[in-house]
């Protein structure tokens, strides 16, 4: 199997749910939620891969032949690549049936260790959303990152000791879920949460608490106030709020902000190595990536997730060569322009 025949595989698998386009840019499935689209118009899921593509590399090849080393250590653990699965839930509503909780995050989590990286996992309306993909995890020897929706405090510290018990590593919490609606009308409704909600929170586990969904420096301010480890920059894809500014947009100020006290990780329509490259040259430590990743595991199951991985960190690998980067550290503003 190669990276084309998980692309075909998905296309048939997927139906109209999913067109895997070209370019995963948002424009032919815009407004469409539940499904693959962004919200409303989908300028904020169409803006993120405009804005990606904005940013232009400085070729320079008049540097030391050295190993490209392009691993990283986080949560206690080395990475082969800068790279995660984001968290996807609702693949009935949003993709098909062909894979359910159980099969996704198999394949996903599985997959992403083979080559090297981690996969999070994600939360739902019932139970078994969030137990069956964390059981995956502990399957795994707890390779794998669990990300719980806004709920009330109460059940979200609930369901970090079941983290805590799987061995993950860290926990997430997509705190820009808050604004699904279509929770809310499965009779599973979440809420914004107030920094001393947060606290409560943070302050219940020893895990590293990522806050998903930071999209301003005042946000920083708040999750740094908070005791969160880390945020990702984002916009949920543009699935939450329409005629958002793009994540990759908001990152240089956002890391400015966060003054190296906060781990920074990025998602919002980033698709190849190319894309990774950026978002580290503009302050950020790792990159979520989503809708590709879903591709991936329909198209193709564990393998598919492997291919496309080890597709993305060689790419990022031929980047940096071209780049004169050897390792991430390397990597800087020096080596991107942007007019924004």
């Amino acid at each position: 199997m190669n990276y084309t025949d998980v692309l075909n595989n998905a296309r048939e698998i997927f139906a109209k749910k999913c067109r895997v386009c070209k370019e995963c840019n948002g424009i032919a499935c815009k407004g469409e939620v539940p499904g693959v689209g962004g919200k409303g118009t989908g300028a904020g899921f169409i803006r993120n891969r405009e804005k990606i593509n904005e940013v232009k590399i400085h070729l320079d090849t008049i540097v030391p032949t050295k190993e490209i080393d392009t691993s990283i250590g986080l949560f206690g653990k080395t990475l082969k690549f800068p790279i995660l699965a984001a968290p996807i839930g609702g693949l009935d509503m949003n993709y098909n049936d062909y894979l359910n909780d159980l099969t996704y995050s198999q394949a996903i989590i599985e997959g992403c260790i083979n080559a090297g990286v981690l996969g999070c996992t994600g939360d739902g309306v019932k139970d078994e959303y969030y137990d069956v993909p964390l059981g995956v995890i502990g399957d795994n020897e707890g390779m794998g990152i669990p990300t719980i929706k806004p709920w009330k405090n109460e059940e979200i510290i609930k369901k970090i000791k079941k983290a805590e018990e799987k061995g993950a590593p860290a926990v997430a919490i997509d705190i820009d879920a808050a604004g699904l609606v279509v929770l809310a009308m499965l009779g599973k409704p979440v809420a914004t949460k107030s920094v001393e909600e947060l606290k409560e929170i943070t302050s219940s586990t020893k895990l590293p608490v990522i806050l998903k969904g930071i999209m301003t420096t005042g946000g920083v301010v708040k999750a740094l106030e908070s005791g969160a480890h880390g945020i990702v920059v984002s916009n949920h894809g543009g699935r939450v709020l329409d005629h958002t500014l793009s994540t990759i947009e908001v990152l240089p100020e956002i890391v400015k902000a966060a003054g190296g006290k906060l781990k920074i990780f990025i998602d919002g329509g980033f698709r190849d190595g190319i894309d990774v490259f950026k978002a580290l040259a503009m302050g950020a430590d790792a990159v979520l990536i989503g809708r590709p990743y879903a591709i991936a595991a329909y198209g193709g199951g564990r393998e598919g997730v492997e291919i496309y991985t080890q597709k993305v960190g060689q790419e990022l690998k031929e980047t940096m060569i071209m780049a004169g980067c050897h390792q991430l550290q390397d990597i800087g503003k020096q080596h991107v322009s942007h007019s924004f």
